[in-house]
């Protein structure tokens, strides 16, 4: 498939794949996802690759799913998405969430998200689903799904990531983790000024590229596997069944035109909130 959304590159030891969708805040939609998998499956591939830098063209990692951009509806016929119950267990077994995030995480290099500005929902799994988070200062991530009716993101990471309290809390809320916070909790590795971000993020991958390639491998496999033992993989994936029952309200005909502007119209009651009460911290 020729790439329209992705841009694959390679910088030595090192493999960029770049979501190219700027001008929506690098939106994703299934063809972006299908983009990804194959940016993904050829750095993997190749063995001169060491390390992969994942990012967003221009001010924004990435502003979640695409929820109805005039190219995403065009898509439709070659890339379709099942709103009904039956669909979204496809999409969350076999299809673009569980799966295809699982795959990423245990592509046998290890990954970092360079993330600047918005890193929201859909984004936020991509994030997730990498080894390492280099993010800059104006880096702000966040889960609206409860505030929609859902029960989180389609790939939940947010106890393993927080801690199950603050979990919980920027669940409910539905409010920015901001990059100096999530550094402290531990989704984050470093914070680095936005107009550093790139700099750092390739100085950190190429001292990583400096190992032997098949030690890189055999450590991510060890570290990936001893998390699993202590029950991340099927965590994810069980509280992923949460996400395939919630927010089934309409038909993918009646929510695709609309979605935008209702989650919109969801956040305003706590914007009201805000603006009444002001914050106690």
């Amino acid at each position: 498939m020729d790439a329209k959304y992705v841009i694959y590159r390679k910088d030595d030891a090192i493999a960029r794949i770049v979501i190219d969708r700027p001008g929506v805040m690098n939106v994703i939609s299934r063809r972006v996802y299908a983009e990804l998998d194959e940016a993904f499956l050829r750095a993997d591939d190749d063995d001169t690759v060491k390390v992969i830098v994942v990012s967003g063209m221009g001010d924004h990692f990435g502003a979640g799913h695409d929820l109805g951009t005039a190219e995403m509806r065009d898509e439709l016929d070659d890339f379709p998405r099942d709103m009904s119950l039956f669909g979204r267990v496809k999409s969350m077994d076999r299809g673009v969430f569980w799966a295809m995030h699982d795959r990423w995480r245990n592509v046998g290099k290890p990954t970092i998200a360079m993330v600047r500005g918005y890193c929201i929902m859909g984004s936020w799994m991509l994030a997730a689903a990498c080894d390492l988070v280099i993010a800059a200062a104006d880096a702000k991530f966040a889960d609206r799904s409860v505030r929609w009716g859902g029960a989180h993101h389609e790939y939940p990471t947010h106890f393993w990531e927080l801690g199950l309290k603050k979990a919980k809390e920027y669940l409910w809320t539905g409010d920015f983790i901001d990059a100096e916070e999530a550094c402290r909790l531990g989704m984050v590795n470093r914070v680095v000024a936005t107009e550093k971000l790139e700099e750092a993020t390739l100085w950190l991958a190429n001292r990583i590229a400096l190992n032997d390639l098949l030690a890189l491998k055999l450590s991510k496999m060890s570290l990936n596997q001893a998390a699993d033992i202590m029950g991340q993989s099927a965590a994810v994936r069980a509280s992923g069944n949460f996400w395939v029952m919630g927010g089934v309200r309409a038909s993918d005909a009646e929510r695709l035109p609309s979605r935008v502007s209702w989650s919109k119209e969801q956040n305003r009651r706590f914007d009201a909130h805000e603006e009444q009460y002001g914050r106690p911290w």
